[in-house]
């Protein structure tokens, strides 16, 4: 068993409700106890020297109330407990990440506009958590595009070959290990590819497609070889798809248990953590949930 929990967010909405049941379930699969956890958000207007003069109410909540009625008499619980925090819980969840192995989360909570795809709480906490980070999405949304449907449990996982995440990588397969279930890693190239040229300036050589896609399989094969090694028991497979990438990993939740896409890098000119529109996008519009994995603290 792990000592470090998997904490699920709850607010007392129904989509907390069905984060509360994803994180119970990855709890078990892990071997790890569970935290529930409900933050109380300030006030806009209360401010700083209002709230040091008035502290915090006990560590408890009716929201953590209703959790404890929607769990009892339940059998075969992981380990439980219950912390009711305040603050802003885009950042006291972000906060925890350092202390937990995964957080999960409902892609909008009961503050949230009903005409938000994602709420700002979701996106803060996958955007700053140092750890894995799971949002659960309603259920019924519509999903676009065409993906091979899967015969199946699928885990599938985005792999951008000019510069992989091997914590990404790593998360995928012991996900899909934990599931029985197989994997798909997709590898997308841009195509048709954009040129310009200026005035009276000759086109360049015609672009194989195909060497490109050849290309980008060699690439993505060697990543993945070292965690095949890892968990010989997952069936891995690399798909590289022509296209944008947010597009077939959306089209792919569909028919899928969950899918798995990386954080940016920090990057020189970027100090500040942020997320790549690929992650923003899959966040969005999959219909299934998905994991955001941020990567190793060598790699930030």
């Amino acid at each position: 068993m792990s000592s470090q929990p998997v904490i699920a967010a709850v607010d007392g909405s129904d989509d907390s409700l069905r984060a509360l049941e994803w994180a119970l379930d990855a709890a078990h699969r892990r071997e790890a106890p569970l935290r529930v956890v409900h933050v109380r958000q300030y006030p806009m207007w209360a401010q700083p020297e209002v709230l040091a003069a008035a502290p915090p109410e006990p560590a408890q909540s009716l929201v953590l109330d209703q959790v404890r009625e929607h769990l009892a008499g339940r059998g075969a619980l992981p380990p439980v407990d219950y912390a009711a925090l305040d603050g802003a819980p885009g950042a006291v969840l972000a906060e925890l990440g350092a202390t937990a192995q995964l957080v999960v989360l409902g892609s909008r909570g009961r503050g949230g506009f009903a005409s938000l795809l994602l709420g700002s709480n979701s996106q803060a906490v996958a955007r700053d958590a140092e750890c894995p980070i799971v949002v659960v999405p309603r259920p019924g949304k519509e999903v676009h595009g065409d993906y091979p449907a899967a015969s199946g449990p699928r885990v599938v996982v985005g792999l951008h070959a000019d510069s992989p995440d091997e914590a990404t990588l790593g998360f995928a397969f012991a996900e899909a290990a934990m599931r029985g279930a197989r994997l798909d890693v997709v590898a997308a190239y841009p195509w048709p590819l954009q040129t310009w040229m200026l005035p009276g300036e000759m086109p360049g050589p015609q672009i194989d497609q195909e060497a490109i896609a050849h290309e980008t399989l060699a690439l993505a094969e060697g990543f993945v070889a070292p965690h095949r090694k890892v968990h010989p028991e997952v069936s891995a497979e690399v798909r590289v798809l022509a296209g944008d990438a947010a597009g077939h990993l959306v089209a792919a939740s569909r028919d899928t248990e969950l899918v798995v896409v990386g954080r940016h890098r920090r990057r020189l000119l970027a100090p500040a953590r942020m997320m790549g529109s690929v992650t923003q996008a899959v966040l969005l519009h999959a219909g299934c949930p998905v994991a955001v994995v941020p990567p190793a603290s060598s790699e930030e």
